[in-house]
């Protein structure tokens, strides 16, 4: 975050474990609250949306897994589609059919609770794996064209955008008017990244030009990066080789052009949002750039760290959490178990403009 030597303003972001929203702004309204969330299971209940409306953000930003769009095999060590182990035979997740991924959106889009965010708040986002098609997904995946088609539907993007032109779903927005501008950057970490474990691409040449072109255009007090993938935080290095999560810390080379773009750009105000992970977590990196880089993950609306395994797996996943010297131990009167978390988070600006008193003698 920028310091007051760098811009004009204090910046206050605040993480709650409950959401937000308000009417959609015009081009000149002030935009001081933003919630943001991943990964909701159109199929589970979402008791949250009615949390997120009481709370009154101004956007809401779809960070990714904004449904669970590929089928997944039963969890099976054993027997004819053996789905995990060492005598794994089958995939356990697979893709849908367009019919099908075009199901899921229109029941997510249908929740009740949705529809009051969607009628008081704009909403604007990305995709994460899940809702590109296939678990883990990248460049390879044959569906990434209708899949793009279907979550541009659901964002209710105009029909002449030149996001539906485009090859991947990348974006920007600046809301506010000169002086309290806040530019969000929707970056899609799908369409063009190379395999897990190559240290390629994430985002592939022609978005990256078109990054550089928005962190070095128009200024802004506040700059939001959205990835659907977590930036900052590199969980992977403490739990490897149990387990690993997607992340940029896995493309090391990407994660330091990213950064160095940042400050070569002297863009002040930039800070990280991302999903995916299942737990909540706020990230900082002091070396970066010319101020500290924070990331603020959301996530899950439905899912957890939990109830991403098997039952009789969840006692071990339980104690993992306990041990991991992580953020998402988080205690709460209903959760008794620190990997339990579930929720959005809202990120609220102040503007201040610094008077400076000038005297004569």
């Amino acid at each position: 975050m920028a310091s007051s030597s760098h811009a004009p303003l204090f910046v206050l972001f605040l993480l709650l474990l409950i959401p937000s929203l308000r009417t959609a702004p015009n081009a000149t309204a002030v935009v001081s609250r933003i919630a943001f969330g991943s990964c909701a299971n159109q199929s589970a209940p979402q008791p949250v949306w009615e949390a997120i409306v009481e709370f009154d953000p101004q956007v809401f930003i779809w960070l990714g897994d904004n449904v669970y769009g590929d089928n997944k095999r039963p969890f099976r060590v054993f027997g004819r589609e053996r789905t995990v182990g060492p005598w794994k035979n089958v995939p356990r997740f697979y893709p849908a059919t367009e019919e099908e991924l075009r199901r899921k959106y229109e029941l997510a889009k249908a929740n009740p609770g949705y529809t009051k965010l969607r009628e008081r708040a704009q909403v604007i986002g990305t995709w994460d794996d899940h809702d590109y098609g296939l678990n883990d997904a990248g460049k390879e995946f044959s569906g990434k064209v209708f899949t793009q088609r279907l979550l541009l539907d659901f964002l209710d993007e105009a029909e002449d955008s030149s996001r539906r032109q485009q090859a991947g779903v990348y974006t920007s927005y600046m809301f506010g008017p000169e002086g309290k501008r806040v530019k969000v950057i929707m970056l899609d970490t799908r369409y063009h990244r190379d395999p897990l474990l190559s240290d390629g691409s994430i985002l592939g040449d022609p978005q990256w030009q078109w990054l550089e072109r928005e962190l070095h255009g128009p200024q802004s007090e506040i700059t939001i990066i959205g990835s659907s993938i977590q930036v900052v935080s590199n969980l992977s290095a403490t739990t490897g080789p149990l387990f690993y999560v997607e992340s940029w810390a896995r493309f090391p080379r990407e994660r330091e052009r990213l950064f160095r773009l940042i400050d070569s750009s002297k863009r002040n105000g930039v800070l990280f949002i991302s999903g995916d992970v299942h737990f909540g977590e706020i990230a900082r990196f002091d070396c970066g750039a010319q101020y500290p880089l924070y990331d603020i993950t959301s996530s899950g609306l439905t899912q957890s760290v939990e109830n991403s395994v098997p039952a009789v797996f969840r006692s071990i996943m339980r104690l993992l959490a306990v041990l991991t010297p992580t953020p998402m131990r988080v205690f709460t009167p209903n959760c008794r178990h620190k990997s339990c978390s579930y929720g959005f988070h809202l990120v609220e600006f102040e503007f201040r403009v610094e008077k400076s008193c000038l005297s004569t003698t």
